[in-house]
């Protein structure tokens, strides 16, 4: 990994501690991973290997129980709930398996909705909404809802709300998951080229064949790291 890149999250020898019950579950154990600008990277594991609560701490969802997490130098342990929700709103975009796509709005104003609560006007935030559907190719669907497009097409609306606020890194869990083969390879395709665009990518997922996409691969088990490469 170059050291001449940006560092945009640091996480040192973080821990995830559940009590359930008597019993005592770690989750994460003392993981620690730094990610850069421009990285593109897969975090893989399987089912109970920590993945998730990884995803969910880097995402600002959950907090760890031990070790420190910086996002952009600055630590949040030290944040409270809407310094939080500021990052996840305006620094992170998020794409989920299941596309989280409000039923009734249409293309473009699911993709507004995350800014909704920014200083833009009605107008600007038309127009960021349009750019980020021209952007995944969907100018022909702005009008249509949910229901009326493709699986595939529903997944490029979800990215496009992750893109619409100009992240720091865009947060991606198993976003071919609910797809077919050829709508999930479309998806990976446009995973390829906002990287090549200059995006920051960290798509978590247990298939093989999508974490190969990645320029840089993380596995964890057992709530431990066990590849960085």
């Amino acid at each position: 990994m170059a050291k001449s890149k940006k560092e945009i999250i640091s996480i040192k020898s973080i821990s995830k501690i559940y009590h359930l019950g008597d019993n005592v579950v770690k989750a994460l154990d003392k993981a620690s991973l730094s990610i850069y600008d421009n990285d593109f990277i897969s975090i893989m594991g399987p089912s109970g290997s920590g993945k998730s609560t990884l995803m969910n701490i880097i995402g600002c969802l959950d907090v760890p129980t031990k070790g420190t997490y910086k996002f952009q130098n600055e630590l949040i342990s030290e944040m409270n709930d809407s310094q939080l929700a500021n990052i996840r709103n305006e620094k992170i975009g998020f794409v989920f398996q299941t596309f989280n796509l409000l039923p009734k709005l249409n293309a473009v104003q699911n993709v507004e909705v995350p800014l909704i609560y920014s200083s833009l006007s009605r107008k600007e935030r038309l127009e960021r909404s349009k750019e980020a559907l021209n952007i995944v190719g969907l100018a022909d669907r702005m009008t249509h809802k949910p229901n009326e497009l493709s699986g595939g097409q529903r997944q490029r609306v979800a990215i496009a709300r992750a893109l619409v606020n100009k992240p720091s890194i865009i947060l991606a869990d198993e976003p071919t998951g609910n797809l077919d083969s050829k709508s999930g390879e479309e998806i990976l395709k446009f995973f390829d080229q906002l990287h090549k665009a200059g995006n920051t990518l960290i798509i978590v997922t247990h298939e093989k064949s999508v974490a190969k996409r990645a320029k840089r691969r993380v596995e964890i088990f057992d709530g431990k790291i066990t590849l960085d490469e």
